[in-house]
């Protein structure tokens, strides 16, 4: 068998999770993050964007992220992240609050809106906390009194699973593992412990064995490599730029320094000898405070 694709790059993921014949996976997923956070749970999803634009491939900002809505009409979007595209908070309230605002159509009214959730899911340290699932909400400072429920935001942190001894009675963790796991065993194992994921792996298997989809899943890997090899080049221009102008402020600086210094040491000369304050100033450039201070001391 092929070496298996990872299922942490986008592309992969969505062919997972985000196909309607996997709607169940899907739930299973889901209500492992709501479960992790004592939510309740759901019992079926439509998936609102099943297909991929084979265009959005090659496109080193395309998002191919999963939109679901399940049967209470709450909206779901779903976005895995290998890299720190910075800005996460702010992507994340501009992807929650498009999605919120699609739900209301000319002549509809606020009451029709429904709650809407975005789950990120990223393979690096991101959130000021050493929990691997933490869940945002809208509340008062002081009381903590929740405004609404209509906005909540997942953050799951695959990396900070890694450095923690859990056991693999939450299904999150399972699920958690599973994106991160890297050989065969060990996929095995977590499969042979929940239907939810021994299909979730048939599918990851019958994907790296289908040639097209592993050369979808090389561009896919190769335009992200690209984005962070520009983010990384953009970074280091900006770095060198910084430590040129640097040098000139230092060299320019240190010119004036030195003029300074030598006014000042004609200057005392010059008061040495009886010289006026108003000439003296005249001659080295100084102003008259600093002159007549050099006279004082």
């Amino acid at each position: 068998m092929p070496e298996l694709l990872n299922p942490t790059v986008d592309f992969v993921f969505k062919r997972i999770f985000g196909d309607e014949k996997n709607a169940d996976v899907l739930v299973n997923f889901l209500n492992s993050v709501f479960e992790s956070a004592r939510e309740p749970l759901i019992e079926s999803v439509e998936i609102l964007n099943p297909f991929i634009d084979k265009e959005a491939l090659t496109d080193k900002m395309s998002v191919l992220d999963i939109r679901a809505r399940t049967e209470t009409r709450t909206l779901i979007n779903i976005e895995i992240q290998l890299w720190n595209r910075r800005n996460i908070e702010k992507r994340t309230l501009y992807y929650w609050a498009r999605m919120y605002a699609q739900q209301l159509e000319e002549g509809n009214q606020y009451r029709t809106l429904q709650k809407t959730i975005a789950v990120n899911i990223l393979d690096f340290d991101y959130i000021q906390t050493e929990r691997y699932h933490t869940v945002f909400h809208v509340r008062e400072d002081q009381t903590h009194t929740l405004l609404t429920d209509m906005l909540e935001i997942h953050f799951v942190e695959l990396r900070k699973l890694r450095e923690q001894s859990v056991g693999l009675e939450r299904r999150l963790v399972k699920w958690m593992l599973f994106l991160t796991a890297r050989t065969q065993k060990q996929l095995e194992e977590l499969a042979m412990q929940d239907p939810a994921i021994q299909k979730a792996l048939t599918t990851l298997e019958f994907l790296s064995q289908d040639a097209e989809t592993r050369r979808l899943y090389q561009e896919r890997q190769r335009s992200l490599h690209d984005y962070v090899s520009d983010v990384e080049g953009a970074r280091e221009e900006g770095m060198e730029k910084g430590r040129e102008k640097g040098r000139e402020e230092g060299r320019e600086e240190g010119r004036k320094e030195g003029e300074t210094k030598k006014a000042v040491t004609v200057a005392r000369a010059m008061l040495a000898k009886g010289m006026d304050v108003a000439l003296v100033s005249e001659v080295t450039g100084l102003s008259l405070e600093d002159v007549q201070h050099l006279l004082a001391h």
